[in-house]
């Protein structure tokens, strides 16, 4: 795995923490850089860190929230 990579990964707790949960992407990392885009998002959608699963858990809120005005009522 080149310098940059590893500092990638060092500087985000996200990054790092999935790596060590997952270690088989310390393989086709050390084999091809390029799969670092394909780690990212595979790290995103475990996490839900995708922009869809932000307004997804957004309208939970939302929901939630509505629920409580109406039990208020």
């Amino acid at each position: 795995m080149n310098l940059d990579l590893q500092f990638k990964i060092k500087n985000d707790k996200n990054l790092l923490n999935y790596l060590r949960q997952n270690s088989n992407w310390y393989k086709y990392l050390n084999r091809s850089p390029r799969n670092f885009d394909n780690f990212v998002s595979e790290m995103k959608e475990a996490y839900k860190l995708r922009p869809t699963d932000k307004f997804n858990n957004l309208c939970e809120k939302l929901d939630l929230i509505s629920s409580f005005i109406n039990v208020l009522k």
